[in-house]
């Protein structure tokens, strides 16, 4: 007797016990997939509640999570909604984009969006957008029920302007 050579991952195979390592490989790759298939789903629905339970109106709202971007489809009650969906949405963690793919029911003018910079108030982007730091209120309005302070904003956050009447 002596060495005996074998193709290692051949034994699984032959007796239809085990798998082989590709197997195994393939098999931890699906479950990673799974995986991620099951957290987009569940972070879709959740995103989807929060539109729902900051009474944000759209009919048929839909949304898609692929990774870091999010695909919102239904038909908002107005624009102002809409873009308040988009940033309940663009503003959670994990989420870099978001496809807006709603429709508008009652067509208004777009606003203006703004990403908060470190040592910005609402006073101070009031001041860029409108000339007067005391218009705070009107973005702070705007921005309900997302925001529930106005001394609670933080970097990176993605806020609407609205055009002031």
């Amino acid at each position: 007797m002596g060495l005996f050579s074998f193709i290692k991952d051949a034994g699984a195979k032959v007796f239809g016990i085990g798998k082989t390592r590709a197997e195994e490989a393939a098999d931890k790759a699906a479950d990673a997939a799974e995986a991620k298939l099951n957290s987009e789903k569940a972070a879709a629905n959740n995103l989807m509640e929060t539109v729902n339970d900051l009474q944000l109106e759209v009919k048929n709202l839909n949304i898609h999570i692929l990774d870091d971007k999010a695909t919102i489809t239904g038909a908002a009650y107005d624009q102002a909604t809409k873009e308040k969906v988009v940033l309940v949405v663009g503003n959670s963690n994990g989420i870099a984009t978001v496809d807006d793919q709603m429709t508008v029911e009652n067509p208004e003018p777009e606003a203006q969006f703004h990403t908060v910079v470190s040592g910005d108030t609402l006073g101070k982007i009031a001041k860029k957008y409108y000339g007067n730091a005391m218009k705070y209120p009107v973005i702070f309005e705007a921005n309900k029920p997302m925001l529930k302070n106005p001394d609670l904003i933080y970097p990176g956050q993605v806020l609407r302007i609205p055009a002031l009447d």
